[in-house]
């Protein structure tokens, strides 16, 4: 787990990297379609790896709100006049634009939050697909949808209007995509938004709205505004936002529901995960390997979906944990700049010092760290965790209960398979999970008796298609396929009488 470079020359390598970006030090945000410049208190963009400053962006006050919630509001009628038809046309392009921008969208992603290139580099095909997929469902607000009365004279026109001006607020660990899985149904429902990213990653957004204005989306319909968490609550209770979509913490996702209750306001909540993986006796321990990084510490292990819990049976249990050891000190610490990179730096110092500190406590637990467990960084400058595997782990233990994020494996002792998914639903979250098995009939069982929103079988991937959400402390609704454009339109029921058919 050693960095390649030499420390000073990776800040060397980072700040030209830096250097090379169209945005870096911005002084507006994006209102109406244009630029609007405001002097403003700024909040700085922190490069994780080094720990050095390379960009700005301002803090948005309530009037910058208040001037983004319009000119969403100005746009909403004539783009939810615009036909779905043109509208999906209006995605496909986007779709274009945005892959035309993957180098640069990648780059500034990775100087944002430490994202490892291997990872970001793939962000604007993953958001194109997201788009594309989306307007491939156009024909859902094309189709009539028309029931009977059960009396068989009657009929009744279920007709969908889009929902009207979003908030959608973004988390900083996938600053594209966790934007897009939002804005993508919000735009084919015929919605106008404004667009709130994480405090730390709010550059790299600023190349999906000039995908847009490419794409020949009106001004206005997509609005941009950076800032703090006041700036977020000032969105979310703003008197011209119809619906909140929110991606992030579930503390911060609690107060988020408590305000949209309190106004009666639809709000989509994907919030933290402590997701489990199962290994059944007859797993395929070469196949687990194999998928291990993605499923389970993808993106430094700042992912809310993925299995940091793993939970094994004692046939296999010591097999499991030497595999899941080899697999993670195998796999490179290092320069997220670098394609070899596997694990980089967590995407701020706060972060790092939660991740340390939950590391930390698992050793007072009494869990034994089979990698790792150092509280030291790995390399100096940035915010570095090295990870680690803790063996022996107790269901009750925090580390086997909290959400981490961070490069984190907790490997938990069953008694058996039922004991296994007692364990897995075990905790206050239901997200995602895994079950490995070379009977995946028997893995399929196995997984519906899982208490959470999505289960894959030998791997864990989201399908754009399906319906991805959680349960219980995981949060509110859905987001991607049919049920995630549903999120952006409210229903209108006509009611007529049923047409007589000509003698």
């Amino acid at each position: 787990m050693t960095l390649a470079a030499t420390v000073s020359g990776l800040r060397d390598a980072h700040r030209a990297a830096a250097a090379s970006l169209p945005y870096t030090k911005v002084e507006s945000f994006r209102i109406g379609g244009e630029d609007v410049a405001v002097r403003r208190r700024s909040s700085a963009v922190i490069d994780p790896a080094t720990g050095e400053q390379w960009g700005a962006v301002p803090v948005a006050e309530p009037a910058d709100v208040d001037a983004a919630v319009s000119a969403a509001r100005a746009a909403l009628a004539g783009w939810a006049a615009t036909p779905p038809a043109a509208r999906a046309a209006a995605l496909v392009r986007m779709a274009e634009a945005v892959e035309h921008r993957a180098d640069v969208l990648g780059l500034t992603n990775t100087l944002e939050n430490g994202t490892p290139v291997s990872e970001s580099s793939g962000a604007a095909a993953n958001a194109a697909s997201i788009l594309r997929v989306f307007a491939s469902l156009v024909d859902h607000l094309e189709r009539p949808d028309v029931r009977p009365f059960p009396d068989g004279d009657r009929e009744t026109l279920v007709a969908r209007d889009p929902i009207g001006v979003c908030a959608l607020i973004a988390p900083w660990n996938f600053p594209i995509n966790l934007v897009v899985i939002k804005l993508a149904p919000a735009l084919l429902a015929g919605c106008a938004v404004v667009i709130k990213p994480a405090s730390p990653t709010p550059l790299s957004v600023r190349f999906l709205l000039d995908a847009a204005a490419e794409a020949g989306i009106p001004a206005g319909v997509i609005n941009l505004v950076t800032g703090d968490g006041a700036t977020g609550d000032a969105l979310v209770r703003h008197p011209g936002v119809d619906k909140v979509a929110f991606t992030g913490s579930t503390p911060v996702g609690r107060r988020i529901a408590s305000a949209c209750g309190e106004l009666l306001r639809p709000v989509t909540l994907e919030l933290g995960g402590k997701s489990s993986a199962l290994v059944l006796p007859d797993a395929d321990l070469d196949l687990m390997s194999a998928g291990l990084i993605r499923s389970c510490l993808r993106n430094t292990g700042q992912t809310c979906y993925i299995s940091t819990r793993i939970i094994a049976t004692p046939e296999r249990y010591d097999e499991v944990v030497d595999m899941v050891a080899a697999t993670v000190v195998a796999a490179p610490v290092g320069d997220p700049l670098d394609p070899a990179t596997v694990f980089g730096p967590v995407a701020t110092a706060s972060q790092r010092d939660s991740v340390v500190g939950h590391i930390r406590a698992g050793l007072r637990e009494g869990a034994r760290a089979v990698v790792g467990g150092d509280v030291a960084a790995p390399v100096d400058g940035g915010f570095f965790v090295a990870p680690t595997v803790f063996a022996d782990v107790r269901p009750h233990h925090a580390i086997a209960q909290e959400e981490i994020f961070g490069p984190v494996i907790t490997l938990i002792p069953a008694r058996d398979v039922d004991d296994a998914i007692a364990i897995a639903n075990g905790t206050r979250f239901g997200l995602g999970g895994i079950v490995f098995g070379r009977d995946e009939d028997a893995a399929f069982e196995v997984a519906r008796r899982i208490d959470t929103g999505s289960v894959g079988i030998n791997f864990f991937a989201s399908n754009h298609f399906a319906p991805f959400g959680g349960r219980h402390d995981s949060g509110l609704g859905v987001e991607y396929g049919i049920e995630g454009l549903e999120a952006y339109l409210v229903p209108q029921s006509v009611h007529r009488a049923r047409p007589r058919a000509r003698p």
